[in-house]
């Protein structure tokens, strides 16, 4: 077990915002699979929500970026063991995604979808909370491309991983389907609080 005073390099008075075995960091350290997408203009970019819903929908990325405007400052933690506080994200609140789609009754999960078939999962309730979002900026300016440009999500809670990168949409489903991460041995779940890093199965 490790103590909050243990982890390394946090002052005792953000110790209750950092998970157990993570270190402060004040950089934004660049993680993923296979090449960053290139763009180009926006002209061919589209974003589906489908699956468990009464009402699936696309949208061109003007449309997207006319939804209501939601500003959040959050921390996030990666399962490689470094958290980053007070991160500041614009977007648009996951909660208005699915009050437009309004998920059916037997809707539980959310499954990301993004370039070259990347998936990530999470239960509906946790893209439900109030901080989660579809995020365009980071820190007052567009995403970079190693960080998703134009669109990623973020979910607090989970480990960093969760918020799929260069998303191109939204799966309601019924049955949990582990994305990438997931299926390469990593935590279904991905709680850095009680350090879910990797499948014990």
């Amino acid at each position: 077990m490790v103590f909050p005073w243990q982890r390394r390099n946090v002052p005792p008075e953000l110790a209750e915002r950092v998970p157990p075995g993570q270190v402060l960091t004040e950089k934004f350290p660049v993680l993923q699979f296979g090449r960053v997408p290139d763009y180009g203009d926006l002209s061919g970019w589209d974003f589906r929500v489908w699956g468990e819903v009464v009402e699936p929908f696309s949208l061109k990325w003007a449309e997207f970026r006319s939804l209501p405007l939601t500003e959040k400052t959050l921390d996030i933690h990666c399962v490689t063991r470094w958290s980053k506080l007070d991160t500041r994200w614009e977007g648009v609140a996951f909660s208005h995604i699915a009050e437009v789609a309004r998920p059916k009754p037997d809707a539980r999960f959310v499954i990301f979808h993004s370039e070259g078939g990347y998936t990530a999962n999470v239960p509906l309730a946790t893209a439900m909370r109030p901080n989660a979002l579809l995020a365009w900026n980071y820190d007052g300016e567009p995403l970079s491309a190693e960080h998703g440009y134009p669109l990623r999500a973020v979910v607090p809670g989970p480990y960093f991983w969760k918020s799929a990168k260069w998303l191109r949409g939204v799966e309601f489903t019924a049955e949990d389907h582990p994305g990438f991460w997931e299926r390469n041995g990593y935590h279904n779940e991905a709680d850095p609080w009680k350090e879910e890093r990797y499948s014990r199965s």
